[in-house]
C-alpha cells in the first residue's frame, strides 16, 4: 500500500521523495513507476528529510506496533517544529494518542490516519480517516481530498475526524464493520449452498443481482467475482479449493475488545471475529466430526428461489444492524475522548474508496445530517421501517438455519440486538437480583428513585442505600 500511495501522489502532480530501509527497494519503486511523476529515491533518513520541503510531511506505512515507534524516533530528531508526520497504517488509536501527545511537545504535528481501500484503492483512490490537530489538517487537507476517493457525487472520501486518536479509532471500527459485513456474506453464500442447493456460480448470479440494488457494495460485487471463478488446477470452483481458515490482523479484535471497555454492544461484529477464530482451530473441529447433526432436507426449485429471497432479506437487515453497532461505537468513543467527531461525514467518505463502501451509505449520510444526535441508526424511520419489513423473512431464514444445522452467528447475533432494543423489559431485572442476592450490589426501582438492597433470608427486608 506504501507504494501504491507513493505513486498516488505523484500521479497527482506532487513530487514524491522516498525512503525504505531496503535502498534497492526504493530504487526499484522508481526505475518502475518513474513515468508516472516525479519521485526523488533517498537512501538515508538525512537525505529523505532534506528533500522535502517545510513544512515537511511524512507519510509513514509500516507495521503496526514497534516498527512505527522505531521510524517516528528516527526522523523525529531531524524535523522541527511545525513538520508532519502521517502515520497511514492500522494503529492502535492508544498507541496514536500516545505519540500524538509525545510529538506535539516537540512541536511536531503526528497524524493518525486510516486508509482503507488495500492495494487498489491506495492507488487510484482511498477513502481517508485523518485524525490529529486541526492545524495539521489545514496543511494537509488539500493534498488528501485530491489523491482521495471520489463520490458518486464527487465529493472527496477524506475528512478530519478529529483530534489525537479519532482517525485510527474510526478505522477501527470500519474494520470491525468489515468483519461483521464479510461473515454475514459468508452465511448468505453458505445458506445458499447448503440449504437451497445452489452451485457456487449460481450463487455467484444470485450475487451479482443483489449487486444491482439495495445491497449494491464493493463487498457484494467481489463475492460473486471470487464465486464465479474456477480453479485452473483442479476445474473445480475456486471457493472448493481454498482451505476454509480465514485469518485475521487484529483490527477486528481491537473493536470488539475496545467496544467491552466502553461498555458498547457490537455483537454482530463479535460473532464475526469469534468466527474466524472457530475456522482456524482446525483441530477442534476435526475432533467435533463425530458431532450429531440434523437431517438435511433440499428444497425443490420454487422453494430454492423464495429462500433465496428470504436469505436477501435477512442480509440486509443484519447488514443495518453492523453497522448500527459500527455507529454506536464511534459515538461512544468521540463522546469518551472528546472527539467530536461527525458521524455524517463518517458515513460520507465511505460511500468510494475503502472496503466497506455501499449504496446504502448515502442515505446514512443523510440520516445522520438530519439527526446528528440520533442515538441509533435504527432511530431513523426509513431504516427502521425496511427492517419490520424485512423481519419475517429475517426469523425465518434464521430458524431454517438452526433446523438444518448451518451456523449463523452473524445473522442470529443480528437478530437477537434488534430484539433486544425493541423489548420492553430485558431480563437484566432478574440479572440485578442475582447480583444483589450473592454480592449486594443493590438495584435500582422503577417506581421510586434510589438505591436499594433486599437483604435476603429472614423476611427480605429492602433497605435504601
Amino acid at each position: 500500500m506504501g507504494r501504491n500511495l507513493a505513486r498516488n501522489f505523484a500521479r497527482n502532480g506532487y513530487t514524491v521523495a522516498v525512503h525504505n530501509r531496503t535502498a534497492a527497494r526504493t530504487h526499484e519503486l522508481v526505475e518502475e513507476f518513474g513515468d508516472e511523476g516525479d519521485f526523488i529515491a533517498t537512501e538515508s533518513a538525512e537525505d529523505f528529510v532534506a528533500a522535502l520541503e517545510r513544512p515537511r510531511r511524512l507519510v509513514v506505512m509500516v507495521k503496526a506496533g514497534e516498527a512505527t515507534d522505531a521510524v517516528i524516533a528516527e526522523f523525529t530528531s531531524l524535523l522541527e517544529p511545525g513538520d508532519v508526520i502521517i502515520d497511514g497504517g492500522n494503529a492502535h488509536f492508544a498507541d496514536t494518542r500516545r505519540r500524538e501527545r509525545e510529538l506535539r511537545e516537540q512541536g511536531v504535528h503526528f497524524v493518525g490516519t486510516g486508509v482503507s481501500g488495500g492495494e487498489e484503492g491506495a492507488l487510484n483512490g482511498p477513502s481517508i480517516m485523518p485524525g490529529g490537530s486541526k492545524e495539521s489538517y489545514d496543511s494537509l487537507g488539500p493534498i488528501l481530498e485530491k489523491i482521495s476517493a471520489k463520490a458518486k457525487d464527487g465529493a472527496p472520501c477524506v475528512t478530519h475526524i478529529g483530534p489525537d486518536g479519532a482517525g485510527h479509532f474510526v478505522k477501527m471500527t470500519h474494520n470491525g464493520i468489515e468483519y461483521a459485513d464479510m461473515q454475514l456474506i459468508g452465511e448468505a453464500y453458505q445458506l445458499l449452498r447448503d440449504v437451497a442447493g445452489y452451485s457456487p456460480v449460481q450463487i455467484a448470479d444470485i450475487f451479482r443481482v443483489w449487486n444491482t440494488g439495495r445491497l449494491e457494495s464493493y463487498l457484494i460485487e467481489i463475492t460473486a467475482e471470487v464465486l464465479s471463478h474456477v480453479d485452473a488446477a483442479t476445474g473445480n470452483p475456486f471457493v472448493d479449493v481454498v482451505l476454509d481458515q480465514a485469518e485475521q490482523k487484529g483490527t477486528g479484535r481491537w473493536t470488539v475488545q475496545v467496544a467491552l471497555d466502553l461498555g458498547v454492544p457490537v455483537s454482530g461484529i463479535a460473532e464475526a471475529v469469534f468466527a474466524r477464530s472457530v475456522s482456524g482451530h482446525a483441530a477442534l473441529r476435526d475432533a467435533s466430526r463425530h458431532l450429531a447433526g440434523p437431517t438435511a432436507r433440499k428444497p425443490g426449485e420454487d422453494e430454492a428461489a423464495t429462500f433465496a429471497d428470504q436469505v436477501e432479506q435477512a442480509l440486509y437487515a443484519s447488514k443495518i444492524v453492523a453497522y448500527t453497532q459500527g455507529f454506536h461505537e464511534i459515538a461512544a468513543g468521540s463522546e469518551q475522548y472528546d472527539w467530536n467527531i461527525d458521524l455524517g461525514k463518517v458515513a460520507a467518505i465511505w460511500r468510494g474508496g475503502c472496503i466497506i463502501r455501499a449504496a446504502f451509505l448515502d442515505r446514512i449520510t443523510s440520516a445522520y445530517e438530519a439527526q446528528p444526535q440520533m442515538p441509533s441508526l435504527l432511530s431513523d424511520k426509513s431504516f427502521a421501517e425496511e427492517i419490520a419489513a424485512a423481519q419475517n423473512d429475517w426469523r425465518t431464514v434464521i430458524a431454517t438455519a438452526a433446523t438444518q444445522g448451518v451456523p449463523t452467528p452473524a445473522f442470529a447475533a443480528a437478530l437477537a440486538y434488534y430484539d433486544s432494543l425493541r423489548a420492553e423489559r430485558l431480563p437484566a431485572a432478574l440479572t440485578q437480583g442475582q447480583r444483589d442476592y450473592f454480592g449486594a450490589h443493590t438495584y435500582h426501582r422503577i417506581d421510586r428513585v434510589g438505591t436499594f438492597h433486599t437483604i435476603w433470608g429472614g423476611d427480605r427486608t429492602e433497605v435504601e442505600s
